[in-house]
C-alpha cells in the first residue's frame, strides 16, 4: 500500500465500541470533507470469526467500504506495527486500557517511527495533563508517557480529543455512581463535583469533524462534552425521569482512599477516587468544540429519557 495524493489515507486502530462509531462517522462524512480511504486494524483472529454477532459487524464494516488489516497490537513488535502503519497518513487509535499496560506507549513509539503524519491517540477520556502523574489511577501515569512523546518530536501531528466518562459508564452498577436496583446514588467527593461524560456516538461524530476542521488542529487537546453535570443534579434527574426517590450516600476521597489502601488492585475503586477529587474531569460544556461548532450532543437528560425510562 503506497501514500496518495488523492486520498487521506486514515487507519482505525480496533473496532469495539467507539471504533465503530468512528468508522461510522469517518465514512459517512458528507461530501464536503476531504476524500479519503478508511481502514480498520483487526486481529486475524477477529477477521475470520464465526461467531455471527462479531461476523455482522465485519460485513457491515466491509459494507461501509471499510478495508480491514491484519495485525495484533498486544503480540506484535513495536518495529512491525511501525512496518504496519507506515502507508498511512492518519492514525486513530481506538485500543484502550484493557490492552494491558505499556501498550499506549509502544503504539505511540511505532506512530512515530513509522513516520505517520497525524495520529489520534487513545486519549478519549479525561484532563490527564491537569490531574498529572502519581494519581489515584495509576494508569493514568501511561497516558502522561504519551503526551511527553508526543510533545518531544516535531515530525507527527498529533490532536488529543478530551471526551470525558462515556456517559454508559456513569450508569454502570459495577462503577457503583448509580444503583438503579437499590434506588441508590453515590457521590465522588461531594453533590456539587462535576463529571463531564460523552456517548461513543458523539465521540466518533465529533473527532471526525475534528479531523476535517479547517484550520487544522496540530498539536493540541480539543476539549467536548456531551454534558457537564453534579452528582446533585443527576440525582435529580433519576428521580424526576424516573418518579421514585433515590437514596443519597456521598463516597468522600479519604473514603476511598481507605477502601484502595485495603485493595490495591480494584480498577473501579481508583476511578472513583479520581473523579471524587474533583480535579481534571469536568470543564464546562459552553467552552467545547461541539458548542462553539453548534454540534448538539446528548446530554444527561437525554440519554436517561431513551436509556432508562419505561
Amino acid at each position: 500500500m503506497n501514500r496518495t495524493n488523492d486520498y487521506e489515507l486514515i487507519l482505525v486502530l480496533g473496532a469495539g465500541e467507539l471504533g465503530v462509531e468512528i468508522l461510522r462517522h469517518l465514512v459517512n462524512r458528507g461530501d464536503t470533507a476531504p476524500a479519503a480511504r478508511v481502514h480498520v486494524l483487526l486481529r486475524q483472529s477477529a477477521s475470520e470469526t464465526t461467531d455471527p454477532r462479531k461476523r455482522q459487524q465485519i460485513d457491515q464494516l466491509q459494507a461501509w467500504g471499510i478495508e480491514p488489516i491484519a495485525g495484533d497490537i498486544v503480540s506484535s513488535s513495536q518495529e512491525t506495527l511501525a512496518a504496519l502503519f507506515a502507508p498511512f497518513d492518519t492514525i486513530v487509535s481506538c485500543v484502550g486500557f484493557s490492552a494491558g499496560a505499556g501498550i499506549q506507549t509502544k503504539i505511540t513509539q511505532a506512530v512515530l517511527e513509522a513516520g505517520v503524519k497525524r495520529y489520534v491517540p487513545w486519549q478519549f477520556g479525561v484532563d490527564y495533563d491537569t490531574i498529572g502523574r502519581g494519581s489515584a489511577q495509576d494508569v493514568f501515569d501511561e497516558q502522561l508517557d504519551v503526551r511527553d512523546l508526543l510533545r518531544a518530536q516535531n515530525r507527527t501531528e498529533w490532536v488529543i480529543v478530551a471526551t470525558g466518562m462515556f456517559t454508559s459508564f456513569l450508569f454502570e452498577s459495577a462503577f457503583g455512581v448509580v444503583d438503579l436496583e437499590q434506588s441508590e446514588v453515590h457521590a465522588l467527593g461531594s453533590w456539587d463535583n462535576q463529571v463531564t461524560v460523552t456517548t461513543p456516538e458523539d465521540i466518533g461524530r465529533l473527532t471526525t469533524a475534528i479531523l476535517f476542521h479547517e484550520p487544522r488542529f496540530q498539536n493540541e487537546t480539543v476539549f467536548v462534552a456531551g454534558d457537564t453535570i453534579s452528582y446533585g443534579e443527576l440525582a435529580d434527574e433519576l428521580e424526576h425521569q424516573l418518579d421514585r426517590p433515590f437514596t443519597r450516600h456521598v463516597w468522600t476521597v479519604d473514603f476511598l482512599a481507605d477502601a484502595i489502601a485495603g485493595d490495591r488492585d480494584n480498577n473501579l475503586l481508583k476511578y472513583r477516587a479520581v473523579f471524587a477529587a474533583g480535579t481534571g474531569v469536568a470543564w464546562p460544556k459552553g467552552a467545547t468544540f461541539n458548542h462553539h461548532q453548534g454540534i448538539e450532543t446528548v446530554d444527561v437528560k437525554t440519554w436517561i429519557r431513551r436509556n432508562l425510562v419505561d
